[in-house]
């Protein structure tokens, strides 16, 4: 197996996981999250962000790694369009992670902004729709494989 094809195994476990993740996030645990009220909100944020790092940091770890394989040496099979709109799915969901998420879990945790918390589960969907998006993409990927 070559490097090529380890990458595209592991960025789609990865991105199905990633996937999977996000999932549970919008529909579950964000929601949730919305509704802490009062001086909770900032120390549940606080261990909301902690918590979830550990989590989701390997794999998004695992996605820019694969992804940036994929975009200089593409494995024989693999056409040349999918590893790119998977890293353009990608950086749209680490974009709107870094541009909004992130600030908007410093608001609900330094703050105390349970606002924040109903404006996540809102701008999540552009991350829960690239995510899942890139799921699709790396599948291909995989099932292109010679």
């Amino acid at each position: 197996m070559t490097l090529a094809e380890a990458a595209v195994i592991l960025g789609a476990v990865a991105s199905a996981m990633m996937a999977g993740l996000i999932w549970f996030v919008q529909i579950v645990h964000y929601p949730l999250l919305a509704q802490v009220n009062g001086d909770a909100v900032s120390s549940v944020s606080r261990e909301h962000r902690w918590r979830t790092t550990i989590v989701v940091g390997p794999p998004m770890a695992l996605e820019g790694i694969t992804a940036l394989i994929l975009l200089v040496d593409r494995p024989e099979g693999v056409a040349v369009l999918w590893p790119w709109l998977a890293a353009g799915a990608l950086a749209v969901a680490l974009g709107v992670t870094v541009a909004v998420s992130v600030p908007l879990h410093m608001r609900m945790s330094d703050h105390g902004d349970p606002v924040a918390g109903r404006r996540l589960v809102r701008t999540n969907w552009w991350r829960t729709a690239a995510w899942s998006a890139r799921a699709i993409i790396t599948a291909v990927m995989v099932s292109q494989l010679a």
